[in-house]
């Protein structure tokens, strides 16, 4: 380094010194890995099995009501029930529109009226929905008094309402509770001289369409079909029948000597419903080189199929709950439903529902989040729900019934939902599941898998099928308790 002053150089070679002494911890690192003495993990794992689990699969469910409803062979196809005659008594329930804040009823709705069942002249129809009056209440309101003139029906378009009379000590009791869509005082319609033998209270806001008895008069004496309708309508009502609206079977009792015994027979309907079986399919499909490379350790078809298969289960137990023509929410009688007496569900409520299923009840079915809302509430009260033992598994249960989680049943999106409670099996004419079994490629009792064939691009299908529906055998066998409230806020 000729021509540096000596001092300068002293400092170049002190400044190389610093720069090796940044780069030492480069050197520790090279140093580590060089002391391993043995085959590292990751190396080791090349070599090495990985243990598997089978597919996994969050969507499936404990599935109770496909495990506790009694399975009857259908090997027609379809399921007939045939019943006693029954007088029908129009309890069914009222349909609204709605155009802002203005409420109508749609004029073939009447025919759920006991007076107007069966009539359907939609001009009349039209003309008395017309005749409607919209009113609004607040909570505590009276709509009628105990003793007033019974001169007008009613129809809640929303709200609760509480029928209350007077008890056997001259104190007040809640004789009954109305929700959207029920209607009262349709007696009026035939006889305008009765009283209102209760009063009716808004429990909430409520708006109500009454039709005053002159309105139905004008529109009477107008209309002979309706005329005739009615008349028809009091002489049915005239037939002899038991509490259940069935035809009566006359009977002789607690006579002495010898009396004329009555003769009778027992009529049935004309036209029993029938129940066809639905079906839920699909069509799985594997290509032939999974099928054929990646069978081990795990058969992929099988795998592929035990899913679909779940998959198809869990449709079987939402079709039986919720479909429109066998599920049971729309095929509870109406006279089964009930709505709750404050809004969530409460042990007061389960009691009203097994006074309604009362003869050997199987078990409720409710919404996991409806359970725990009852579980609220019973903490609220100071009870606690029991246990009991099913199958193996600790559930709770209410008066010693069982209370099975079901997410098929729905919530909405005000965070209400239902609560079914159910006798089963054939002997206990109660609720029972359908299938057929002996099916040809059956997988499962009322499940297929057929082969399908192979197309041209290699892929392999199946068609995948089961076959179900569900019927209630007699009206009492099934009650639903309605819009049970899940987040109240206290």
């Amino acid at each position: 380094m000729t021509g540096v002053p000596e001092g300068a150089r002293a400092d170049a070679n002190e400044w190389v010194v610093l720069a090796v002494t940044v780069t030492d911890p480069v050197d520790s690192v090279n140093a580590d890995e060089q002391t391993l003495s043995s085959l590292s993990r990751a190396a080791a794992r090349t070599l090495a099995t990985t243990t598997k689990s089978v597919p996994q699969m969050q969507g499936i469910s404990s599935r109770w009501l496909l495990k506790l409803l009694p399975w009857v062979e259908v090997s027609g196809g379809a399921y007939r029930v045939n019943r006693r005659l029954s007088y029908a008594v129009g309890d069914g329930r009222v349909t609204f529109t709605t155009t802002g804040s203005q409420v109508r009823v749609i004029p073939p709705e009447l025919g759920e009226l006991a007076p107007l069942r069966g009539f359907d002249d939609e001009e009349v129809l039209t003309e008395l929905a017309d005749r409607f009056t919209q009113h609004e209440f607040e909570p505590g309101d009276a709509l009628v008094e105990f003793g007033s003139q019974a001169d007008q029906v009613f129809l809640l378009a929303h709200g609760k309402i509480s029928k209350i009379g007077t008890g056997a000590y001259g104190d007040q009791v809640v004789l009954g509770t109305l929700a959207d869509g029920d209607h009262f005082g349709e007696h009026a319609l035939v006889s305008g001289d009765g009283i209102w033998e209760f009063t009716a209270k808004a429990v909430t806001a409520c708006t109500v369409l009454s039709l005053p008895r002159q309105a139905f008069e004008d529109v009477l004496a107008r209309s002979e079909t309706l005329r005739a309708h009615l008349d028809g309508y009091v002489a049915q009502g005239e037939a002899p029948s038991n509490d259940q609206g069935e035809a009566e079977i006359s009977l002789a009792s607690g006579h002495d000597g010898e009396p004329v015994l009555p003769g009778t027979f027992v009529d049935y309907e004309a036209r029993p419903r029938e129940y066809e079986l639905s079906v839920a399919q699909t069509v799985l499909r594997v290509h032939s080189r999974v099928a054929d490379l990646y069978n081990q350790p795990m058969n992929q078809i099988e795998q592929q199929l035990r899913l679909t298969v779940e998959a198809l289960r869990e449709r079987q137990e939402h079709e039986l709950i919720n479909n429109a023509d066998f599920g049971l929410l729309h095929n509870a009688d109406f006279a089964q439903r009930i709505p709750t007496r404050t809004g969530p569900p409460t042990p007061d409520d389960l009691d009203e529902l097994l006074s309604l299923v009362w003869k050997d009840p199987g078990f409720f079915l409710a919404h996991p989040k409806t359970i725990a809302a009852f579980g609220r509430e019973c903490t609220k009260a100071g009870v606690y729900p029991d246990a009991v033992d099913l199958g193996g598994h600790h559930v709770p249960a209410w008066r010693g019934v069982p209370i099975l989680p079901c997410n098929k049943i729905p919530v909405t999106e005000t965070r209400t939902s239902s609560v079914l409670l159910m006798r089963t099996g054939e002997e206990a004419q109660g609720v029972v599941g359908l299938h057929q079994t002996g099916l040809p490629d059956e997988y499962q009792p009322g499940l297929n898998v057929r082969f399908m064939g192979i197309n041209e691009q290699a892929v392999i299908s199946y068609l995948v099928s089961a076959y179900y529906s569900a019927a209630v055998l007699v009206p009492d066998a099934l009650a639903v308790l309605e819009a049970a409230e899940l987040g109240r806020e206290e």
